[in-house]
């Protein structure tokens, strides 16, 4: 295992990777889905919360980077018209489950509830943007999802007491970023539809 501190390389990571998709965001060359950035800002602070209830420690840096730069670039996408990302009735139901996500966690409020909870919520907001980036990944950028990906892989190395509120949130992070990040840079989608 890595020494704790290198959670900061992983946030770092994540930054710069984040910075490049709220840039790319403003030029109006990314088109994210609001729905799942603005959910995504909202389900990780909640969690984030929640770990520092449970005492995770350093770890829960991850949570809160991933919480603060998804507001950022839902913030960016307001910047440049192109921006924009046709918000759809898929897309307000699975922003709506996520709601359901956490409203269950508001009414348990019990530490690993919670971090499931917004686990949950965080994927349902993520259903969306894996649609988009399955059907159009030209919508969108590889490298901030594999960024991002590495964010929760540097967080993992570092954890020495394997339970639920350590580890639930930096390998959800570094699974659904790297299914995101396979999604966009091998065009998965536009391949599949070609094979059939």
């Amino acid at each position: 295992m890595f020494d704790q501190n290198f959670v900061f390389v992983g946030v770092l990571i994540g930054a710069i990777g984040s910075a490049s998709y709220a840039i790319g965001t403003i030029k109006g060359k990314i088109q994210p889905n609001k729905v799942s950035f603005a959910l995504w800002s909202v389900a990780p602070l909640i969690a984030f919360f929640a770990e520092i209830n449970q005492k995770v420690g350093i770890q829960s840096l991850l949570t809160l980077s991933v919480g603060v730069f998804p507001l950022i670039i839902f913030l960016s996408s307001f910047v440049n018209k192109k921006a924009y990302w046709k918000i759809s009735k898929f897309d307000l139901s699975c922003g709506a489950l996520s709601l359901v996500g956490l409203f269950l966690w508001y009414t348990t409020r019990v530490g690993d509830w919670a971090i499931f909870f917004s686990l949950l919520a965080d994927g349902f907001a993520c259903i969306p943007t894996l649609r988009k980036a399955y059907k159009f990944p030209e919508s969108e950028s590889a490298i901030p999802w594999l960024a991002d990906s590495s964010n929760g892989l540097c967080t993992l190395l570092t954890i020495k007491t394997w339970n639920f509120a350590v580890v639930g949130f930096p390998a959800y992070i570094f699974i659904i970023n790297f299914i995101l990040f396979i999604f966009v840079q091998f065009k998965v989608g536009k391949r599949a539809k070609k094979n059939q």
